[in-house]
């Protein structure tokens, strides 16, 4: 099954979950900053949507409260946005890179980690 595209309450939703593990609609729901708690009811909702996507399970009931579980792992979700925002630049990541830079996001211990992992990729396609 294809990675489900997730929007901004949904990473949300999914974050408390990864955070805390399997948890009631409650419990998310009280995850969140009190001035910006989303109803019980959309948070609802929106864990049975991604319930349908796949990015959710069901692991048990405790009284007439169903307790969910992540099958999509934080990794997973971040490749896949990422792989959405490079798209959005024609597959090219340089003027993400450019924006980070200027923006002060990326550090030099950044592309240095970067640069371990671009070497060991390097590495591990040569031996094949």
């Amino acid at each position: 099954m294809a990675t489900p595209t997730l929007g901004k309450l949904e990473l949300k939703i999914m974050q408390a979950l990864w955070e805390r593990g399997p948890c009631s609609v409650r419990e998310v729901q009280e995850s969140f900053p009190p001035k910006k708690r989303p109803a019980y009811t959309t948070v609802q909702t929106i864990m049975y949507r991604l319930e349908a996507k796949g990015a959710l399970r069901r692991a048990k009931k405790i009284s007439n409260a169903h307790i969910f579980e992540a099958t999509l792992s934080r990794e997973v979700s971040q490749g896949r946005l990422i792989d959405d925002l490079i798209g959005r630049f024609g597959g090219r990541s340089q003027p993400v890179m450019a924006h980070l830079i200027e923006s002060g996001k990326l550090t030099l211990e950044d592309i240095k980690d970067a640069e371990k992992m671009l070497l060991s990729l390097a590495e591990k396609g040569s031996r094949k």
